[in-house]
C-alpha cells in the first residue's frame, strides 16, 4: 500500500483592484456626521486604523465635504450620497459627494482673515487631497470629489 501523503496549499486570496461604498444620507448636519463615521469604519475594514494617516485624512475630507454639500448644496427633501473607492492599483482613496444643487460650486478658495469665521473648509481639502474638483450629476446636481494616497 501506498504511504503518500497529498499536501494541499491554497494562494492567498488577490487583493480586489477596487473597494467601493456608496450610501444615501439625509441632507442633515446628522447625515454628514454619520457619513464620516460610516467612511472611518469602511477604511478600518479595509485595513486602515481609525488613527491611522489614511483613515484621518478620509474622515477630515468627508467631514467637510458632507458638511459642505448640507450647508451649500442641499434641496429639500433630497439626499446627498457618499461614494468612497480604494484603488489597490494606484494605491488611491476618491470620495465623492453628489448633491442634487446644480450650480454653488466650490471654487479654490482665497486665504480668509482672522476675522472670518467660515472658509477655511476648502482650504483644508486643497491641502489634504492630492487633487479635487467638481463634475455633473446626471439628472440634477453635481459630485464635489477628492483624491488621497493609500499607503
Amino acid at each position: 500500500m501506498d504511504n503518500a501523503v497529498l499536501k494541499t496549499t491554497t494562494a492567498p486570496e488577490p487583493e480586489p483592484e477596487l473597494r467601493e461604498l456608496t450610501q444615501q444620507f439625509a441632507a442633515t448636519p446628522r447625515g454628514a456626521r454619520l457619513a464620516r463615521r460610516l467612511a472611518v469604519r469602511r477604511m478600518e475594514e479595509w485595513g486602515y486604523p481609525p488613527a491611522s494617516d489614511a483613515s484621518c485624512t478620509v474622515a477630515l475630507l468627508v467631514a467637510e465635504l458632507a458638511s459642505n454639500a448640507v450647508r451649500h448644496g442641499r434641496v429639500p427633501g433630497r439626499d446627498f450620497r457618499l461614494r468612497l473607492a480604494c484603488v489597490a492599483a494606484t494605491r488611491t482613496i476618491r470620495i465623492e459627494v453628489s448633491d442634487a444643487r446644480e450650480g454653488r460650486l466650490p471654487a479654490i478658495p482665497s486665504a480668509p482673515t482672522g476675522d472670518d469665521e467660515s472658509g477655511r473648509g476648502l482650504l483644508l481639502v486643497d491641502l489634504l487631497a492630492t487633487r479635487w474638483g467638481t463634475t455633473p450629476r446626471f439628472p440634477v446636481g453635481k459630485t464635489v470629489w477628492a483624491e488621497c494616497g493609500a499607503p
